[in-house]
């Protein structure tokens, strides 16, 4: 396996252009655009809707997501091994957009709690099912030198849906007078376009020269994810503890008086960010150490989340919801080039699903930290523990490096 020391995946090439770049990631990188224009333009609004018109509380909130989150993760492990035994990633990718697709309309139908609930734990049973066959799809399809470029494109055109979908939120909500359910409806239209498209303009073949796996989870299978496979999981895992759900950006934008039609507006400034930062990212990962680069997002990170702990007014949120932003295009795409770095072609799927499954579980617990730290205490609490679980993976990093 590679060094994390070196310059993953670089290849004789110094740089590497946006149109060596597979059209089949392009096409994942639209598909993972539309459906996220559907799910932001649901998920911008949901926090706010369950405790500002059902009454839940923070905690509660916290509860959903990590629910629902902590659902993708656990399906992420068997879809990923699963495509590694059939060798049929593009199948489990499109099932996945499929049923988060026809599960859309439970959103705007639901009438209590527990149908948001059962909604989101559906949708995310779509979001489980295809991540981590798509991410392997995404890494056998990419030639090596331009790995990073083509998780950081993916990414980025996934983002611009994410900061699309409130945008086209705070507009819907404007347009029909805060009418949360008509825009809930608007939201399924993305979602089926995202569908049709997957089937349509990705290609189903398996990479060439790939075997196939009989048991991806069986233990001899395991052994070959070696020592840097699991050093990107742990240093994942950890920092998975400083960036709770986003949901907590738009609670803290509620608290200190942005109006309730503009809460949206805090995902469209982190997503802008994001999306902005990821591709130019992924492309420099391909020719530096990754893990420096990691070091860099760690540190916006916790320069934003202090702002957002002393914020006082509006604009210090939106500072500290856009550096939040800009530390998700320093790590997230980089992390999964991290992942294919380190992985046997072969068990890239059950690689990417077992990663998932660990940070997924991560950020279940962060959630409901976030959440109870934030009813118990208030925000500054809740943003406090963030910068300090930064610390620690800045430490756990800084640590490693001294020993290597």
């Amino acid at each position: 396996m590679m060094k994390l020391d070196v310059r993953q995946g670089a290849s004789n090439k110094s740089s590497a252009s946006w149109r060596e770049i597979p059209s089949g990631v392009w096409a994942l990188g639209f598909v993972s655009l539309l459906m996220d224009v559907s799910s932001e333009m649901i998920h911008a609004l949901l926090p706010v809707y369950l405790v500002v018109v059902l009454g839940t509380t923070t905690f509660t909130v916290g509860i959903i997501e990590g629910v629902a989150e902590a659902t993708a993760a656990i399906l992420k492990v068997f879809s990923g091994a699963l495509s590694d035994r059939l060798g049929k990633r593009k199948f489990l990718a499109a099932l996945g957009y499929g049923l988060a697709a026809f599960t859309k309309p439970i959103f705007p139908l639901a009438s209590s709690v527990g149908w948001l609930i059962a909604a989101r734990f559906i949708d995310r049973v779509g979001k489980g099912i295809r991540g981590a066959p798509r991410d392997a799809l995404v890494a056998d399809i990419s030639p090596n030198h331009i790995r990073g470029a083509s998780f950081g494109l993916r990414q980025s055109l996934d983002t611009v849906g994410a900061f699309a979908g409130p945008l086209l939120a705070i507009f819907l909500m404007w347009l029909t007078g805060d009418h949360f359910v008509s825009v809930f409806w608007i939201a399924v239209i993305p979602a089926f376009l995202a569908f049709a498209l997957i089937v349509v303009a990705v290609e189903p073949e398996r990479a060439a020269g790939l075997r196939q796996v009989r048991m991806p989870l069986g233990r001899l299978e395991l052994r070959r994810l070696d020592a840097a496979y699991w050093w990107v999981v742990t240093v994942a895992t950890v920092f998975t503890f400083a960036r709770f759900s986003e949901a907590f950006l738009l609670l803290r934008a509620q608290s200190v008086g942005l109006p309730l039609m503009l809460v949206p507006v805090v995902l469209v400034i982190m997503n802008i960010a994001y999306a902005f930062s990821a591709y130019p990212v992924g492309a420099l990962s391909d020719r530096i150490d990754r893990m420096t680069i990691l070091l860099v997002g760690l540190f916006v990170l916790l320069v934003a989340d202090l702002i957002l702990a002393f914020a006082a007014g509006v604009m210090a949120v939106l500072l500290g919801a856009m550096l939040w932003g800009l530390h998700m295009g320093f790590t997230q795409g980089l992390l999964a080039a991290l992942v294919a770095d380190t992985a046997p072609a072969e068990l890239r799927g059950t690689a990417f699903g077992v990663f998932n499954l660990v940070t997924g579980l991560a950020l279940v617990l962060a959630s409901l930290i976030a959440g109870a730290l934030w009813d118990a205490a208030g925000p500054q609490a809740t943003f406090l523990a963030g910068a300090a679980f930064t610390v620690l993976t800045l430490g756990l990093i800084a640590g490693r490096r001294r020993l290597s």
